[in-house]
């Protein structure tokens, strides 16, 4: 997870929380049928984990809804840090009594009380899959573009409010932290089917948290085995480590493509940001790597990212260390690649700038930089149509813009012909 809380309705499935992190200040073991907030919310199953917190189905038997209930670890840290996004998300509900802007809802917000101290907890908009899983789903392939449009509408509606109505920056968004309002396989979903809530404790369950070292146990065999299909697939030097071809793109039909932006852990109010350092990685802007101060522009930058992401299957930048030079560095050098140089003024002016920047603008460390441009990039490589490469690219490259104030705001995008034309069409 990057060191951020959980995704608010998701949580994290790539690996287990470990059971020595149930102890006091730490996770609270939930078992299914417990109860909280005094018998309203009944626990069903675990939806994953984040470094602050695990997240449950519950059953909500006041609304006769379920909700994503987020129960945060005990110490006084976490219980701030939980504060902190209770305060975001309640300004967030306030401020949209119709839920129609596309985030997360907070339904209701209490403390309960185990054996490893005082837990803070939400109750949250019960959401379908992440946007990771989709991508993952559907085989790293890219989504067809009016289902990217789609989406993307979606996610420049939130980022619209929370900017311009609400004055608060998410820092964070990226795939795993934008929720789909459906799951990848409705068909196959019992919840929302004939799903019959879990009121009493099944015989035989056990705690969540002893249970864990199992999983664990489960999860490295899982691991053996990925080591030794990669050991395979480079010996065969194609497919997918079994010799075989990879596999086409799965039939998306009948998914709910709406979706909304979730995890407030790392939010901030523009005029108080909380960190120098913020954003996963592959989705941080260049005014975050250089120190050079961020705001709304630096979503925008990761909206671009992901927007990316979902219409090629792969990241737009996935920078490494090297051989003399650092990460920061190799990501600065892949902006500058796909998007031209970094004008001298922007390239210069951040508290880090000198770590990687001569006086000239010029990198220190990476001195032959193979300069392209998106729209080429998608046609030769992901093979787009020249129109279709050229449109996208119209769209993106501005968010791109190195320099934060020539970003267009997430209304603007809103406007966009590339997201206008389809949406006209759609509803004609």
């Amino acid at each position: 997870m990057s060191g951020s809380p959980s995704s608010s309705s998701s949580g994290s499935e790539d690996e287990d929380e470990g059971f020595e992190s149930y102890r006091k200040g730490g996770y609270h073991a939930v078992r299914i049928a417990d109860n909280f907030s005094a018998g309203r919310y009944i626990a069903q199953k675990k939806l994953g984990w984040g470094q602050f917190s695990t997240v449950w189905l519950a059953y909500d038997t006041q609304s006769s809804k379920y909700v994503a209930l987020k129960i945060q670890k005990s110490a006084p840290q976490f219980a701030q840090a939980a504060m902190h996004e209770i305060e975001i998300l309640s300004a967030i509900a306030a401020g949209d009594p119709l839920n129609s802007k596309s985030v997360v809802r907070l339904e209701d917000s209490f403390k309960h009380a185990g054996p490893n101290g005082q837990h803070l907890c939400m109750a949250l908009e019960f959401l379908g899959d992440s946007l990771l899983r989709l991508i993952k789903y559907n085989r790293y392939k890219g989504l067809e573009l009016h289902r990217v449009k789609e989406m993307s509408r979606c996610i420049l509606t939130a980022l619209d409010y929370l900017h311009r109505e609400l004055r608060i920056i998410h820092t964070d968004l990226k795939p795993e932290n934008i929720l789909l309002c459906s799951t990848i396989n409705p068909s196959k979903d019992p919840i929302r089917s004939d799903f019959t809530p879990i009121l009493e404790r099944p015989e035989g369950n056990t705690n969540e948290g002893v249970s864990v070292m199992s999983k664990i146990e489960r999860r490295l065999k899982q691991r053996a085995k990925r080591a030794v299909a990669r050991i395979s697939e480079r010996r065969i030097g194609i497919g997918d480590g079994m010799g075989r071809t990879p596999k086409a793109p799965r039939n998306l039909d009948g998914i709910d493509f709406t979706c909304k932006v979730v995890d407030f852990g790392n939010a901030c109010w523009a005029d108080t940001p909380i960190a120098d350092e913020i954003q996963t990685r592959q989705y941080r802007a260049p005014e975050v790597i250089l120190q050079s101060g961020y705001s709304f522009a630096a979503d925008m930058w990761s909206f671009a990212c992901t927007a990316f992401e979902l219409a090629t299957g792969e990241m737009m930048f996935a920078p490494k260390n090297g051989q003399g030079f650092s990460e920061d560095e190799d990501h600065l050098a892949m902006m500058m690649e796909l998007l031209g140089k970094m004008p001298r003024k922007i390239a210069t002016t951040g508290a880090r700038s000198k770590e990687y920047f001569d006086r000239y603008g010029d990198l220190k460390r990476i001195r032959r930089l193979k300069y392209g441009s998106l729209d080429r990039l998608l046609v030769d490589k992901y093979k787009f149509s020249d129109a279709d490469a050229r449109e996208l690219a119209s769209f993106l490259c501005p968010i791109l813009d190195f320099d934060p104030e020539k970003r267009p705001t997430a209304e603007q995008c809103l406007q966009h012909p590339w997201l206008i034309a389809d949406s006209q069409t759609s509803e004609v």
